[in-house]
């Protein structure tokens, strides 16, 4: 993006030289807007679109009604975590109860859910989405009572086939499948593609949910190295490949979970390639693709499936309406099998809330929406490395998203976050274990926080607290 030829971007740059090369300090503020753009001639747009670059960075950070000042992260080096470094075999240690003691209180208002990895009601537009729902039983025959068609809501698969340009897509409403969220398209998927005893390749760490899933379908599963920033380990994927022992690739391409890391463009390029030569299906997950904090949206891997090799799953649960259970696939060349298994064990996507959110996803509606909340994600993100870094011990690693929900942190070899979730939960405040991202014995001084809550003092106080927690 560095070596893009926009106006805003070359900006961007000149801010970033003149902070690391001391111009600029840590507490310095810079001239407003309006001030840049009388100076130098540039559009309000542009100057705007530059400082928000810079802030992604963790550069500059605004303050209200105050301005962009130089943020504390800027002098100091964030140690990102390491890559991931699994044994090449299927392993399956046991998870099941730690998952079900982190997630067994996801609905308590007293707990600081800092482990859940979906956006707080606060920053959804429920009201609007409420009148979208009587809206949608007026105009659905009786009332949206009635079973959607198989492929689902027509109004809903054109919405999303008109979306998929904004990641260089050119879907169109038949090639899209609804489904009752992402996990039921991957599900799907799985169920489709595979039979007891497969080995299927994901990321390491992986999300939890997707690891259990597989297993429960009686699918081995082969965790490949991962990088924390680019993803997925290229050259171990060519010789798991090459091994002629895999069934299936399933990856998030775009702001992993847990790792939020997000493949380069021509890693994406290179995975399809690979899984069109060795005739392998991907499932890709791209749930968290439309939250980006840069100017525009990352590709996927399906963008450059040219055979249909891809199937890509999302779902608008994280973020728009997660308990609307909407989500699809555009299943590729699959498509025939994926719709004969959807009237196996689904037969119907509910109906009103397709609905609902096919027309939200009309007008504009959307698009504001995600300017918004990328725009808190984004703050959130970065406040909360701030705090991390002012309150955990001296050492931990911190990695640097650009984009969806989640940081991933790696502590001091001798913690273990397993028992450390518990010393959290003495004082309400509940975090994801690294080690439920894998079936290997990995990550058990890691753990994963999500920024998806409304940033308060409260909220600043309890990853203080942790921070406290760790020191003793």
């Amino acid at each position: 993006m560095k070596n893009s030829n926009y106006l805003y971007l070359q900006f961007a740059d000149r801010i970033e030289k003149q902070i690391k090369s001391g111009v600029l300090n840590v507490g310095d503020k810079l001239p407003s807007i309006r001030e840049v753009c009388a100076e130098t001639g540039y559009s309000m747009s542009t100057v705007s679109k530059a400082y928000y670059e810079v802030e992604s960075r963790s550069l500059i950070e605004s303050r209200p009604q105050s301005g962009y000042y130089v943020s504390n992260t800027s002098s100091r080096i964030i140690t990102e975590p390491s890559p991931s470094s699994p044994i090449l075999k299927c392993a399956n240690i046991d998870r099941e109860d730690l998952i079900d003691q982190v997630y067994g209180n996801m609905t308590d208002k007293n707990i600081t859910m800092l482990s859940l990895g979906f956006p707080s009601n606060e920053l959804l537009p429920i009201a609007k989405l409420n009148k979208g729902m009587i809206q949608a039983m007026r105009d659905l025959p009786n009332s949206g009572t009635s079973y959607e068609q198989v492929q689902g809501n027509l109004n809903l698969r054109k919405e999303i086939a008109r979306w998929s340009f904004t990641w260089g897509g050119s879907l169109t409403e038949k090639d899209i499948i609804t489904m009752p969220g992402c996990t039921s398209a991957i599900s799907h998927c799985l169920m489709t593609l595979t039979k007891p005893g497969d080995t299927i390749i994901t990321e390491s760490p992986a999300y939890f949910g997707i690891l259990q899933l597989a297993k429960s379908l009686g699918l081995y599963i082969m965790e490949l190295p991962t990088n924390m920033t680019t993803g997925i380990e290229l050259d171990a994927l060519k010789k798991a490949l090459s091994s002629k022992k895999v069934k299936l690739c399933l990856l998030m391409s775009n702001f992993s979970n847990p790792s939020g890391s997000m493949m380069p463009a021509e890693h994406k390029i290179e995975v399809v390639r690979l899984m069109e030569f060795y005739n392998i299906p991907l499932i890709e997950d791209d749930i968290h693709g439309d939250l980006y904090f840069g100017s525009s949206r990352p590709t996927n891997c399906k963008t450059y499936d040219e055979s249909g090799i891809v199937l890509c799953c999302s779902s608008v649960s994280k973020t728009l309406a997660p308990g609307y259970r909407v989500g699809w696939v555009s299943p590729g060349k699959f498509k025939k099998e994926i719709l004969r298994n959807k009237i196996y064990h689904t037969l119907s996507s509910p109906t009103i809330t397709h609905q609902v959110v096919g027309d939200f996803l009309k007008n504009g509606r959307y698009e504001n929406h995600l300017r918004k909340i990328r725009q808190i994600l984004h703050h959130n993100c970065n406040n909360y490395i701030n705090t991390i870094l002012e309150s955990f011990p001296k050492g931990t690693k911190v990695s640097q998203p650009q984009g969806g929900f989640f940081l991933w942190i790696e502590l001091d070899k001798n913690v273990d976050t397993a028992a450390f979730y518990h010393l959290a939960m003495q004082h309400n405040i509940s975090i994801a274990p690294g080690r439920i991202f894998s079936f290997q014995d990995q990550f058990s001084n890691c753990m994963r926080l999500s920024f998806g809550l409304v940033w308060t003092n409260e909220l600043r106080h309890s990853i203080q607290m942790l921070g406290r927690l760790l020191h003793r």
